[in-house]
Formats: C-alpha cells, structure tokens, sequence
C-alpha cells in the first residue's frame, strides 16, 4: 500500500526531552530469581552471568500494562501473515515476546515492549495525530490519516521479527492508574525489514533503522522520547547483525536533532534544498556505532553504572 507506507515515511521522528531533568535507575540484586520478562531459553538474549547476579530496573509489579512470554505469543498474532518462519526467525520472535524496557524516571514510571495486536488502533491513532500535527493539516482528515497509518502497520507486522514497533506506557509517580500510551517507535532490524519507500537521504537498506518515533502530546519533556531511543539501541544491540544503526532528523527540529547529537548521532548526509519542491522538510540522515554486548546483563549494568555516578 504505496500511500500508507508514504504517510508512515513521512513521520518525523518528533523526540521531547527536558535536558535539566535526570533520570536515575533503582537496581535490585538478587542472587537466585531470574526476572519474568527475560528469556533464559533464548540464545539471542544470552544471560550467562545471571547466575551470579541478577539486574534489572524497578517497576510496579502490579502494572495492568506489563507483559510476560508466557501471556502473550506473536505466532498467534492474527496481523503476523502466514509466511513460513525460519528457526532462526523463530528464536527472534521469542526474543521480541521477552523484550521489556523499564525505566523509573523522577516524574514516574516507563515500561517499553513490542506492540500487541489490540494496541494497533491506539498505536495508529498516536501516530496519524503526530503526522497531523507536523504538517498543519486540518482535523478533518484525522480519520484517513488513522487508516493509512493502521494499514501501514499491519504491513509492518507481517514482516516480524525483520522490523518491530515498540510502544511505551507510562504510570505517574504513587498514581494507582497508569496514564496509558506515552509513545511508539519503530525498529527495522536489516533487509527485509527495510521500508519500501523510505525518506531521502536513503540510508543503507541492510543496516538497522529507527523511524516514525512520537511521544503523547500530554508527556512530553518528561525524558520519555530519551528512553524510547534508549530501548530500541538496547533491542538492536541484541538482535541486529551490524552495530550501525541509521534515523532521520528534519532539520527544523532542533530539540530532537540536540538530543541525537547527546545520544552520540552524527549527520552523514543531508537532502538537497530540491526536496522543497516536493513540499517535503529538509532531513538529516544521521548515523551511531552501538556498542556491541555478550549479553542483555551488560548492556543493563553499563547503562546502570552510568546513572548512578551522574
């Protein structure tokens, strides 16, 4: 569908972060229990120091929102196709059902997962209200944008575990009710998980990409956008094949192209000023080394360790 995939493309990357705001991991060692969300039986989440020491980030264990493998199977997800799957694309699903991101932030708390079929209304709504909102068009045209976007959606789905859409929850600090989508962002892994029609400048199609990533008008500068990118370099570092990872950054805005540029993002290309006539906003293509982790328990300690000593 060349007009979903052309209004999913044309998402900008709207990213919100407060850079006076911290955020401080709470870490928990426990020498016996391995936790939920972590798949000790897959081999692309390789947890061999567990054993010894277990990390993770603190969250409300009573989180409506969260999520554990055995709740929820992407094989039965009615949006996935019926392509037949490798056993290696089968490990990388499992992988994708035990992904979870948590972060505990000075205002609350955020959880980041792999999207399920019965948030794509919700998911595809954030969306076409981002894209609205970035191009100044009116809301009449809210209920076709939502459309394209879902079906640009159920297109993405079915080219899993390639590519993923991540969305996050967020619960305010002692609120007994958590204030539901806080943002989304999409992950391609490599190929075949590539857009067809992705924005200029064209970044390599085997590389991993992160694009169309939005935060809730109503959340925003809250550190939320940081955490988004943060989860999906995590998710890369333990499912890609290549450690270089590419986005897209319109050049109007600042704040997000500032919070790239701190993530550790350098531009390599920019489009021509010829991209105006096709009534497109001039982008930056900007790229990052990922560092390359053993296993999940690294990459948490390192980005721990770096908390607590700020």
């Amino acid at each position: 569908m060349a007009a979903a995939a052309a209004a999913a493309a044309a998402l900008s990357p709207f990213l919100y972060l407060d850079p006076n705001q911290r955020q401080h991991f709470h870490i928990h060692l426990n020498p016996t229990k391995t936790p939920p969300f972590l798949s000790s039986r897959n081999p692309l989440l390789s947890l061999q120091r567990l054993h010894q020491c277990n990390c993770r980030c603190s969250f409300p264990s009573s989180s409506p929102n969260s999520v554990t493998p055995s709740q929820y199977s992407f094989l039965d997800d009615p949006f996935r196709g019926s392509r037949f799957l490798s056993n290696e694309e089968l490990e990388k699903l499992k992988a994708l059902e035990s992904f979870v991101y948590l972060i505990e932030l000075e205002s609350g708390s955020l959880w980041v997962r792999v999207m399920r079929n019965e948030e794509m209304d919700l998911t595809a709504g954030l969306l076409a209200e981002s894209f609205a909102e970035s191009m100044l068009m009116p809301l009449g045209y809210g209920p076709l944008l939502r459309f394209l976007v879902k079906q640009y959606l159920i297109e993405r789905r079915a080219v899993m575990p390639h590519a993923v859409t991540l969305v996050g929850f967020y619960r305010d600090k002692g609120g007994e009710k958590g204030n539901g989508l806080a943002g989304t962002v999409e992950v391609c892994f490599d190929k075949r998980g590539a857009n067809a029609s992705p924005p200029t400048p064209i970044p390599p199609k085997n590389s991993p990409y992160i694009c169309n990533m939005t935060v809730t008008k109503q959340l925003r500068r809250r550190g939320i956008g940081w955490h988004l990118l943060k989860a999906s370099e995590e998710l890369l570092s333990q499912m890609a094949s290549t450690n270089e990872v590419f986005l897209h950054c319109r050049m109007i805005d600042e704040a997000a192209f500032n919070m790239y540029i701190k993530a550790g993002y350098s531009v390599v290309q920019t489009d021509s000023v010829l991209i105006l006539l096709t009534l497109q906003r001039r982008k930056h293509l900007m790229c990052k080394q990922l560092p390359v982790y053993n296993s999940l328990y690294e990459s948490d300690m390192s980005e721990s360790g770096e908390e607590l000593l700020s």
